[in-house]
This record gives structure tokens, C-alpha cells and sequence, in this order.
């Protein structure tokens, strides 16, 4: 995943601070290190889900070494992951770790890559309790603990934000609130002294076009600096 620039930031909040920004994608709501778990008894194997960020396949990679380690006595460490956007195969991966061919990593990422969340990696852990499931036991099991996992796991919405420093005067300021929607933007800090100032966030994209605009309507004098 490509760095960010010093002026844009992941905001990645529960109930979505800035209701007029442009919406984002769902991924997990846990911080570095953390992970969310699930486990299931099917037919006396015991499975467990573990889910975690993965911002990137460098990430995902990371947690799924981590699960490896955590469980190392365990039958199977089955994977898969998409690091990116909801559905987006470019940056998704997976593994069988073992199974039979097809019924474990593949059937799991199909969970993912339709479940609207992205940047997430799941590990599901087998011990095996001495019954066989069967080739489509197995995918449903597989499956199952993916989708357990993804019911319960908590979610922000990402988005990635300019913000812009605006100092306008006072006659102008009804008309900057009007256009907000227009650009996707929102007020995050407003002061009013000599000039109404304000920070505002909006789409990376939607900059450019918001401070024309903004210079238009205020005939030039309007004051725009970006982070």
C-alpha cells in the first residue's frame, strides 16, 4: 500500500464523523496488533476464525506468519486475504495450507471478496477430531467460519482526506456552507475573528474544483492553503 502524503489521513471511526464526505468502504475496526475471533466444533474438529486489518499483503502476510506461530500444533492454518478495497482481486491471496485442493483458501476468499469489507485477512485454524467432512463438508466449513467471523466483527468506514485551510470574509461564509455538499466536504474546525477560518476536509480528487470555486465566489480574496 502506497504511503500517505503528510496532509491526508485514514479516518476511520464507528458512527462517521463527517456525514457529507464521500463513503468509503467498510474494513475492521481493530489497531495494529489487535484481532477479532471466532471458533466452531463441526463434527468433533474444532475450527477457529481469527480476522485482523490488513492495510496491505505485506500486512496480511504478517498476521497470517503470527497465526502460524499461535498455532503451530494445529492440523491446518488456512488463509486468505484482500488488501484492498472490498472485492478487489489485484491485492487478495489465499491457501489450502493442506486441504484438499479447492476446498479451503479459494472458498474462503470467495467469502471475502463479496462481504463489502476490505483490507482484511482471515486465518481459519483446523484441528482435526478424526471424521472426514468430505470435499464439500469442507468448503462449507471453511466458509462458515469466514462468514461467522465477518458477522460479528467490528467495522469503520476508511476514507482518505485533503484538508484545506480557508479564510474568507463574513459575507461569503453562507455560500462556502452551501457548496460543501457539492464537493463532499466538511467543516472540521471553524474560528471566527477578523476573517470566518476554517478547516475543511473533502475528497483528494475534489480540491482542485472546491478551491476555484471558493476563489470565485469570493472574487479572489479568499485565503487557501492544503496541509
Amino acid at each position: 500500500m502506497q504511503d500517505l502524503l503528510p496532509w491526508q489521513r485514514v479516518r476511520c471511526r464507528q458512527k462517521p464523523f463527517y456525514s457529507l464526505l464521500m463513503p468509503g468502504y467498510r474494513v475492521p475496526a481493530l489497531k495494529p496488533g489487535e484481532l477479532h475471533r471466532q471458533e466452531q466444533l463441526i463434527k468433533r474438529s474444532r475450527f477457529i476464525v481469527s480476522l485482523a486489518h490488513a492495510p496491505s499483503a505485506e500486512a496480511a502476510k504478517g498476521f497470517i506468519e503470527e497465526m502460524r506461530k499461535a498455532y503451530s500444533d494445529a492440523t491446518h492454518n488456512c488463509f486468505a486475504f484482500v488488501a484492498g478495497p472490498p472485492g478487489d482481486t489485484g491485492k487478495a491471496g489465499y491457501s489450502d495450507d493442506g486441504e484438499p485442493h479447492g476446498t479451503a483458501g479459494r472458498p474462503m476468499l470467495t467469502i471475502l471478496l463479496h462481504s463489502n469489507v476490505g483490507e482484511v485477512v482471515a486465518v481459519v485454524t483446523r484441528y482435526f477430531g478424526g471424521i472426514k467432512l468430505g470435499t464439500g463438508g469442507l468448503v462449507r466449513a471453511y466458509q462458515d467460519l469466514v462468514r461467522l467471523g465477518l458477522e460479528t466483527l467490528p467495522t469503520c468506514e476508511h476514507m482518505v482526506t485533503a484538508r484545506l485551510h480557508v479564510a474568507i470574509g463574513y459575507p461569503h461564509v453562507t455560500l462556502l456552507r452551501r457548496m460543501l455538499p457539492k464537493y463532499r466536504a466538511a467543516i472540521d474546525v471553524e474560528d471566527f475573528s477578523t476573517d470566518a477560518t476554517f478547516e475543511i476536509l473533502l475528497p483528494q480528487e475534489n480540491v482542485s474544483g472546491f478551491s476555484a470555486e471558493v476563489t470565485d465566489l469570493t472574487d479572489g480574496t479568499a485565503v487557501i492553503l492544503e496541509e
